[in-house]
């Protein structure tokens, strides 16, 4: 895979890779950038979500119907000293839905050790927690 990026000004970029789509990075005003986007380290955040959440939902497909909403809120700690890079990422699944919690924890266990290639490219350490229709679910076997 290839993606070209190209400066726009200052701190501005864009990128385009081969699904044709720009992404269009800035710097806060902090660092001399406009906000004209997203950050690069927030695009992180960003690609490891999509990517579980692809893999989540390809694993649950034949359950989908049963779900009514899923939203990932991705949370990374960073180093104090640059580079200032993720030392810890934690992704929180809000799921609303008729499904079982341990259906769910095994998609998110599957995809975060076998098939999501931004987890596996991290050093950072990962972990994962569930909020099924506002409740914490821990993990579980099924009954």
């Amino acid at each position: 895979m290839s993606v070209t990026t190209i400066w726009q000004g200052k701190r501005y970029f864009e990128s385009t890779g081969p699904s044709g789509f720009p992404i269009r990075m800035d710097a806060t005003p902090a660092y001399g950038g406009e906000g004209k986007g997203a950050t690069p380290m927030e695009l992180i955040l960003a690609g490891l979500a999509g990517c579980i959440g692809i893999d989540v939902t390809m694993i649950l497909d034949k359950f989908l119907d049963s779900v009514r909403s899923i939203e990932i809120e991705t949370v990374g700690t960073r180093k104090e000293e640059p580079p200032k890079g993720y030392t810890r990422i934690e992704l929180i699944f809000k799921v609303e839905g008729d499904i079982p919690d341990y259906r769910i924890w095994k998609a998110i266990e599957l995809g975060a050790s076998k098939y999501c290639s931004v987890s596996d490219s991290l050093s950072a350490e990962i972990e994962y927690r569930l909020i099924l229709n506002g409740q914490e679910a821990k993990r579980s076997e099924p009954n």
